[in-house]
């Protein structure tokens, strides 16, 4: 569906500084839709948070390159952010669909984005995940796409323990979910169409699960009070696969510091 799907990546480390620049074009809602942009609005339940960053190629046809990076300048490149927030939280953005930079006309290739989770107190307490949209360019024999094009996103915990102590942490998985356009436009599941989406606007809605799972097989046991942790070799086997054995279970911390036996209900 011309989306690009990589949880478990990592996002450069140069987007920690940069966000802040591009607050101006985010969720305030400040800025006037361009005839050659389109507009990319986000859905977010409570506790998570968007970055985002726009990435343009010279256009089809030129020989010109993107202008190297120069010191906190990096052509080529548009960042965006929404900040974590406790309440559901709706962020906009408003994407060039063309650059320039040092004479270079530029294209949108990709618009990659980067979510956070909370799920805990502590500031370790976060799960990611990594997905975005890719474009090409089109022909005019294409589907147009709709005014609003509506992309699903279900999200889901995944739950683990970790360390001596086997404290709870947890992995954010989001994956798409087909909706009335995606199933009815074929041309939606490749990269979309850049010049389509001029004044247009994306709007990824993302979701999450109430149920969490395991994130290793075989570590597990689901019981009618909760999840059981096996106790593998011993206490201090690491893998403790349970390998057959659902009767002997060990303790766990949750993250913020309770002893427990069974998750997510801590006691049974």
């Amino acid at each position: 569906m011309g989306e690009i799907e990589a949880s478990g990546a990592t996002f450069s480390g140069r987007l920690l500084w940069l966000f802040a620049v591009a607050g101006a074009m985010a969720a305030s809602g400040c800025s006037v839709r361009s005839a050659d942009s389109f507009t990319l609005v986000t859905e977010l339940p409570p506790g998570f948070s968007i970055k985002g960053e726009a990435s343009y190629v010279p256009r089809t046809g030129e020989i010109c390159t993107v202008p190297p990076r120069k010191g906190r300048n990096y052509p080529g490149l548009k960042f965006f952010e929404q900040k974590l927030s406790n309440d559901a939280q709706s962020a906009r953005f408003e994407v060039p669909l063309t650059s320039k930079e040092g004479g270079c006309p530029l294209v949108l290739d990709t618009f990659a984005y980067e979510v956070d989770a909370k799920y805990g107190a502590d500031f370790r307490n976060v799960g990611r995940a990594h997905t975005g949209i890719s474009f090409r360019d089109g022909n005019a024999d294409s589907p147009v796409p709709p005014s609003v094009l509506v992309l699903q996103k279900q999200c889901q915990w995944f739950f683990r323990t970790a360390g001596p102590d086997r404290y709870i942490v947890k992995i954010l998985k989001c994956k798409s979910v087909e909706t009335p356009d995606q199933a009815s436009d074929s041309d939606i599941k490749s990269p979309m169409q850049r010049a389509q989406f001029a004044g247009k606007t994306i709007k990824v809605v993302f979701d999450i699960s109430r149920e969490e799972r395991p994130a290793v097989g075989d570590n597990w046991v689901k019981s009618p009070s909760g999840w059981k942790r096996c106790m593998g070799d011993s206490l201090e086997d690491p893998y403790a696969f349970c390998d057959g054995n659902k009767t002997d279970f060990k303790p766990f911390k949750m993250p913020d510091g309770r002893d427990c036996t069974v998750y997510p209900n801590c006691t049974e």
